[in-house]
């Protein structure tokens, strides 16, 4: 059974991290800039005010801009309103239009246009994907173990034609090996459709289930899948269902149902393919539910009784249950108890203890080993410890601040392990290390280009003291031969959120930058979780102003230092790190040449307070919750929306899709119109909107290039006096 790896990206967006594979000599036709302003005095767009009231238990607000929602896309005057903001922002960037030429070219040239992976072997089957000479979208295949005829799962680059946006969220094939499922998105709403193909002839059959979550799982005897109905309003998975195929999915069974909206779903099969899982997840407490496979009765029961702050993770190996949990363990401990007692804790026997010092972020069970991927100082490790009794043994690292984290392994009977290695200095490389023998293979490195010299660059693992006197790692990149003092231009970029850690992995798309005489870093905030669970704790709900403090203070001691020259530093956030973007505008506006607010989760107020938005409920244990008054005023001193004033702002990028589902695109339209009217600078302020994306802006892995070299060469723009 080959689950294909190819499921859709966490809820939230750590800006747009490229690992590219190779290059082109066939570089596809740079982009052209969508309308020409030859005035470079054209004014920004100027919108109505028309005062809307935003009622709370904690008092009303005024919102001049809320007329700006439209939760159809279709408003005339919204549609206008967001051409006029992209007509203004190409007019301002008319100029640099040669430059965003050369950007993407160099880009594409660090991809090769017929790339492949390296195959993964699953049962019989080896699978993998490549890419069609210069095709936006792979083609993904499995051939014989033993060698014979490639089998084509499914050419996404045929799927995607005819459409502005397409994304596959997950792919399954059967039990049996005749069908593939997988799951479409076409308008980039992370709104999908459920098909299936049958693999002998290579056509779809007339199944369509739409309005589902990207997770599927096949039970056994390849007759049914489940997979996950969303909410049409607030988009939330909220029952499991099970679609037989060949049959009306109007009648679809109720497998599960979900009645509290702040836990996110999910279903899956164990490794081993004996069980089927769903998953609920909220930002403090999950619960699993168990079944075997081969049971299509569905008979689902929890892993354990739902306790509040109690997280865990399960898979099996044998007749056992092998949980990752956080009782008892901030930093999580692993335990392992037979199947049929886990609901017990006292059967609980634990295997791995809890470290204050080591984070467990994810578990590998594999027959002979159990596989850790264990965070030290924002640093991820391999450790593999064996159930023989054995001595557990780390990974090698040939870098200090590279990192390593677990790949495609998909057998548990398997000798050898595959992982992955990158580092901001090194392309991102698929490894392999004999278990038994400790001997390490490189399967593939990812090629970025004719020129790429990993010698040239240099990267640290620094502390910087924050303004509390906690310690908060960053990471750097530059050119050898660029200078430490106080000279070069410095972009620093954070995520500091959801306890997502923003790891020193290679990032070609900053490549362009570094290779001009930038030093990039990344400032390991707190609301991540680089290090361990307190940092993570010390950067949400009330402690949210950590995560803007860090930036600032991370800011000031990467200049002082001599990082970068004071007058010369370039911000850069997406999503939940746009809101980061906001406050740290908000806060320290003078300390940066300008901002790059990517998708920006920034009226934090005013959403919060709406639980039809998609997302909103679940949110809660990460910003709060606004029915409480100590939450709603928090949030309220730095939701930055709500904190604009008359201050000189710096030239700031603002972008966002207009079908974004995690931030809908009102709320970037509606900050920057207050920051133009309120803010008392001379800089540019510029709004684009991918019109036919969503929140990870354009589908293709050529078309994504295009904001990329946009926002580099505004970035580049700014330097010019």
């Amino acid at each position: 059974m080959g689950t294909m790896g190819v499921a859709d990206a966490r809820q939230v967006l750590c800006a747009r991290v490229f690992e590219l594979d190779g290059h082109s000599r066939n570089v596809p036709n740079p982009p052209k800039s969508n309308r020409t302003v030859n005035n470079p005095d054209t004014l920004p767009p100027v919108h109505p005010e028309i005062p809307h009231v935003v009622s709370s238990p904690h008092g009303d607000r005024t919102d001049e801009y809320y007329w700006m929602r439209d939760d159809e896309r279709s408003s005339p005057e919204i549609l206008a309103a967001l051409d006029a903001e992209n007509t203004y922002a190409d007019g301002v960037l008319a100029g640099t239009s040669d430059l965003q030429a050369t950007i993407y070219a160099e880009l594409v040239a660090m991809i090769k246009p017929d790339d492949a992976s390296v195959p993964v072997k699953d049962g019989n089957w080896l699978y993998a994907m490549r890419y069609h000479d210069g095709s936006e979208y792979p083609l993904y295949f499995r051939t014989p173990v033993g060698g014979g005829a490639e089998y084509t799962l499914l050419d996404v680059d045929a799927q995607a034609q005819g459409f502005d946006f397409y994304s596959i969220g997950e792919m399954e094939v059967s039990p049996d090996d005749r069908l593939l499922a997988y799951t479409e998105d076409t308008v980039s709403r992370r709104q999908y459709t459920v098909k299936i193909r049958d693999l002998a002839t290579g056509v779809d059959l007339p199944d369509r289930v739409p309005g589902c979550e990207s997770a599927i799982a096949w039970a056994d005897h390849g007759t049914t899948i489940l997979y996950i109905e969303q909410d049409p309003a607030t988009l939330l998975g909220i029952r499991v269902r099970a679609h037989v195929i060949g049959t009306d999915a109007a009648t679809d069974r109720l497998v599960y149902e979900n009645t509290d909206d702040q836990y996110y779903l999910d279903v899956r099969r164990s490794r081993s393919n004996r069980y089927l899982f769903i998953d609920l997840d909220s930002t403090d407490t999950t619960e699993t539910l168990a079944a075997p496979a081969d049971d299509l009765t569905f008979p689902f029961r929890p892993v354990c009784a739902r306790e509040r702050g109690h997280e865990y993770v399960v898979d099996d190996l044998g007749d056992d249950f092998i949980i990752r949990t956080n009782r008892g363990a901030p930093n999580y401990r692993v335990v392992r108890v037979p199947a049929a007692e886990s609901a017990n804790l006292d059967a609980w026997r634990e295997i791995v203890a809890h470290s204050d010092d080591s984070f467990i972020e994810e578990v590998l069970a594999l027959r002979g080993w159990l596989v850790l991927n264990v965070r030290e100082d924002g640093v991820l490790r391999l450790r593999v410890m064996p159930w023989d009794g054995q001595e557990s043994f780390e990974v090698p690292s040939d870098d200090p601040s590279s990192i390593m984290y677990i790949g495609a392994n998909r057998e548990q009977d398997a000798t050898t392990l595959r992982y992955v290695y990158s580092a901001l200095t090194t392309p991102t490389s698929d490894m392999e290390i004999d278990l038994p023998t400790r001997e390490r293979r490189l399967l593939k490195r990812a090629f970025a280009g004719e020129d790429f010299d990993a010698t040239r660059y240099t990267s640290e693992h620094l502390h910087i003291t924050a303004g509390d006197g906690t310690e908060i790692p960053v990471s750097t990149l530059r050119l050898r031969d660029t200078p430490v003092d106080a000279t070069a231009p410095l972009l620093q970029y954070a995520y500091g959120a959801y306890g997502l850690s923003s790891d020193p992995i290679f990032r070609a798309s900053i490549i362009p930058l570094v290779n001009r005489g930038f030093i990039f870093a990344i400032a390991h905030i707190r609301g991540g979780q680089e290090c361990g669970r307190r940092w993570y704790d010390a950067g949400r709900t009330r402690h949210k102003r950590n995560s803007f403090t860090d930036f600032i203070d991370v800011t000031r001691g990467l200049v002082a230092a001599g990082y970068g020259a004071p007058d010369k530093v370039f911000a850069l956030g997406g999503s939940a790190g746009g809101l980061l973007m906001g406050g740290v505008a908000n806060m320290a506006p003078q300390d940066y040449r300008a901002i790059i607010a990517q998708v920006p989760f920034v009226d934090v107020v005013t959403t919060m307070l709406d639980p039809t938005i998609p997302l909103t409920t679940n949110e809660y244990e990460e910003w709060g919750n606004p029915d409480n008054a100590a939450d709603y005023a928090y949030m309220l001193s730095y939701s930055p929306y709500d904190n604009v004033t008359a201050q000189a702002y710096p030239a700031m990028l603002v972008t966002t899709g207009l079908h974004d589902s995690q931030v809908q695109y009102w709320e970037p339209m509606k900050w920057v119109a207050r920051l133009r009217r309120i803010g008392t600078g001379d800089k540019p302020i510029l709004f684009r909107t991918r019109m036919d994306a969503g929140h990870g802006g354009a589908s293709g892995r050529y078309r994504s290039f295009e904001d990329i070299a946009l926002r580099n060469a505004f970035i580049l723009g700014q330097l010019e006096p």
